[in-house]
């Protein structure tokens, strides 16, 4: 599997058209590249896909250095360096679409469009973050796992899908605890919301329609403040929209990048 040393080492993946534009894919907090799967087939017809476990997340490194969202969007811009992407298009979800946030108020050169998706310009609260921390320090991953992939999905999915369900509490708890609290941190010590003004590149705004998590009002609110925005809201989806309604998350992001 390849990896990238910047430091620390990144895992990534890619897939596609060799001379497709390139398309960076970023994962939520405690998931890592496989969260993309059922995107792959229809993405890798039009584009040249790169994905890539974020810091301290499936097969990326992990330290106990403090991390900022300066410093994962930084791991992007260096990813896209060595595939030779001078300009991108980039698609994050929730951590990743905060990180997308952060690259189009920072770096809009390098972007071609940009998909955000179930994230906000600031998510959850300084003290929502600082618990899910000091459990994670006291109890390891298993700590947090259940009520955190409940959030992930509806109410509904693990009895219609168990095996994808427990999938996503296994990919949580292998997730490194290191590298979970710094991204916890570097979530929880971020706020765009008075810079998402300045974005002026073409973004897509992707909320599931139950999302307790960043639910679909922030969604609204990103699209009324970022001139020019798009907004899709996936009807019977949670957190993880493109996982539990992979069909109508595919054909929002597909048509939005088709026009652009």
């Amino acid at each position: 599997m390849p990896h990238f040393d910047r430091p620390p080492r990144i895992h990534y993946r890619t897939a596609g058209r060799a001379g497709g534009d390139l398309l960076v894919l970023s994962n939520s907090l405690g998931t890592d590249v496989s969260v993309w799967r059922d995107q792959m087939d229809v993405l890798v017809a039009r584009h040249r896909v790169l994905r890539y476990d974020t810091r301290g997340h499936g097969d990326s490194a992990a330290n106990d250095e403090p991390v900022s969202i300066s410093d994962l969007g930084e791991d992007v811009l260096a990813l896209a360096d060595v595939m030779e992407g001078k300009r991108f298009t980039f698609c994050g979800l929730s951590m990743g679409g905060l990180i997308g946030l952060w690259l189009a108020v920072h770096h809009p050169g390098r972007l071609r469009a940009v998909v955000v998706c179930n994230t906000a310009a600031k998510i959850g609260t300084a003290e929502l973050w600082d618990a899910r921390i000091r459990a994670v320090r006291d109890g390891g991953m298993a700590a947090i796992r259940d009520p955190v992939v409940a959030r992930f999905f509806t109410d509904r999915f693990p009895d219609e899908r168990p095996e994808i369900f427990a999938e996503f509490a296994a990919m949580l708890e292998a997730t490194r605890s290191a590298g979970y609290v710094r991204c916890c941190e570097a979530i929880r010590d971020t706020d765009l919301r008075a810079e998402v003004g300045r974005i002026a590149v073409p973004v897509l705004v992707v909320a599931g329609a139950e999302d307790a998590a960043t639910p679909p009002g922030q969604a609204r609110w990103l699209h009324d403040n970022i001139p020019g925005s798009e907004l899709a809201v996936i009807d019977g989806a949670a957190h993880l929209s493109n996982v539990e309604r992979p069909a109508e998350f595919n054909a929002a992001v597909t048509e939005f990048l088709g026009r652009v």
